[in-house]
């Protein structure tokens, strides 16, 4: 009896290892992600995942890959555009994996080549256009961008959607430069403005002194007016003399 409860206790650290090497070949795989799997140095030809998936240690390893986009920031890069104007200018990239096993099996690290590629290809761009280009059309620039970027991505498995212009650092003197400019455009056109303004009065003054010129009754009437302001604006009372013109409009005024 003692011999085979000795016989069934030689089992029991068999069975702990059974037990603990079993659990540690449970991987639980999220939603958004996916395992390559390898076994003996081979990629399978499923993924795994989601959900617990059971990986045979040591003979197999599983690399998990996030299929979330993911958001990557290329820092300022050193740009001199075509027409010799030196900037910064960094950028935003929107990417996701497509396919999992080319990112894992196409580069070493899809991640930092995705950044090494924005970076350089940030720079080859913006060097083919002026600054006024850069200025206006950043949002065709950045469609640019996206399409090189993807092109290059693409054999990785990894899908570039979107590449945002972030931030573009003038030199001091181009903006001070761009300000001066500005403000000039400001001034012209409220000299254009004033200038249209005195035209229209002008115009307007001289279709009211036609009118008023057919009509001698109103030019006189339109004289004492211009009386009464002046002695209202002095405070004063001015005696002007009338001329025979006025006396006799009133006289055929008064008979009518």
């Amino acid at each position: 009896m003692d011999t085979l409860f000795a016989s069934l206790g030689c089992f029991g650290p068999a069975a702990l290892f059974l037990v603990v090497w079993s659990l540690s070949c449970l991987k639980v795989i999220n939603q958004y992600e996916r395992a390559v799997v390898f076994t003996l140095g081979k990629v399978g030809d499923t993924l795994k995942g989601p959900g617990l998936v059971f990986i045979w240690r040591p003979i197999q390893k599983a690399v998990i890959v996030s299929l979330r986009t993911t958001v990557l920031e290329v820092p300022s890069q050193d740009i001199i555009t075509r027409d010799n104007v030196s900037l910064k200018v960094s950028a935003v990239v929107y990417s996701k994996v497509l396919d999992p096993k080319q990112a894992i099996l196409g580069v070493e690290n899809y991640y930092y080549a995705t950044s090494q590629i924005a970076q350089t290809t940030l720079r080859s761009l913006l060097g083919e256009v002026s600054l006024d280009e850069l200025l206006a059309d950043r949002e065709k620039l950045s469609l640019r961008l996206r399409e090189m970027i993807d092109r290059s991505t693409e054999p990785w498995g990894v899908e570039v959607s979107s590449v945002e212009l972030k931030s573009v650092d003038l030199p001091e003197q181009i903006q001070r430069a761009m300000g001066k400019q500005a403000e000039a455009e400001r001034e012209k056109r409220a000299k254009v403005i004033a200038a249209e303004g005195e035209l229209l009065a002008s115009e307007q003054l001289l279709e009211a002194a036609n009118k008023i010129s057919q009509n001698p009754t109103a030019i006189q009437m339109r004289y004492l007016q211009t009386l009464a302001e002046i002695a209202t604006e002095k405070n004063s009372t001015i005696v002007f003399p009338l001329p025979m013109e006025f006396m006799k409009a009133f006289e055929k005024f008064t008979k009518n």
